[in-house]
């Protein structure tokens, strides 16, 4: 019982991370880093979901302190902006704007100091 609850959070928070690739202020590292904590107790589906890039790339970096590599930083704020800039020409209105300008500010500042690798 215990093996199917921690398997179905696993799964749960692995789709809440994916989310995060595509909305920009959803943070997706923690939900990969608990999803693959949740998954150790099925060692097989855990192997494969370390198998995907995606996945592996943010496993790796937080377990060898190496940061996130720069094609992942430029993706990531490139991306960020992007939806927060067409955020804000939908919204017409310019306390949104301020707000979406300062909701990515502080995600980016956040990427930046995540990409910075720990020794």
């Amino acid at each position: 019982m215990k093996n199917i609850l921690l398997t179905g959070c696993g799964c749960i928070l692995l789709a809440l991370g994916f989310i995060g690739i595509f909305l920009p202020i959803w943070p997706t590292t923690p939900f990969v880093l608990a999803a693959v904590g949740c998954l150790a107790s099925t060692p097989k589906l855990q192997s494969r979901v370390m198998r995907i890039p995606f996945v592996h790339e943010y496993i790796r970096s937080y377990r060898d302190h190496q940061g996130i590599s720069r094609r992942t930083v430029a993706v990531s704020l490139c991306f960020l902006w992007g939806m927060l800039l067409l955020s804000m020409i939908a919204a017409r209105n310019a306390w949104v704007t301020v707000g979406l300008m300062v909701v990515g500010a502080a995600v980016t500042a956040h990427i930046l100091w995540v990409a910075k690798p720990r020794g």
